[in-house]
């Protein structure tokens, strides 16, 4: 696995989840109480951006379905997602997100 900067703390200025483009991945990046996450950006049932949907807690809701991911383990939450996310490993390094990709 391959650790790499994709962001900084800087870019959840005016939100808590922003996208990121990590070789052909898009991929969703969120910040929850001051821990990032990061999941697939495409949701597995209406191929909406999940960073544009409402994050509440650790789930963030599709914005054209209103499905739901539990953002710490990809799980669908709610209907009608039914299949999970991938999730990645993402820390942050002081004001540096860093992710890994497999």
């Amino acid at each position: 696995m391959s650790e790499q900067q994709v962001a900084s703390l800087d870019a959840f200025a005016a939100t808590d989840a922003i996208a990121v483009e990590v070789g052909p991945r898009q991929i969703a990046i969120y910040l929850v109480d001051g821990v990032v996450f990061a999941t697939d950006n495409i949701c597995t049932h209406g191929q909406a951006r999940l960073c544009d949907g409402f994050l509440e807690g650790h789930e963030i809701e599709c914005p054209h379905h209103q499905g739901r991911f539990d953002i710490r383990s990809g799980e669908a939450t709610c209907a009608p997602a039914k299949d999970a996310l991938q999730v990645y490993p993402v820390r942050l390094d002081g004001d540096r997100v860093l992710l890994s990709i497999p």
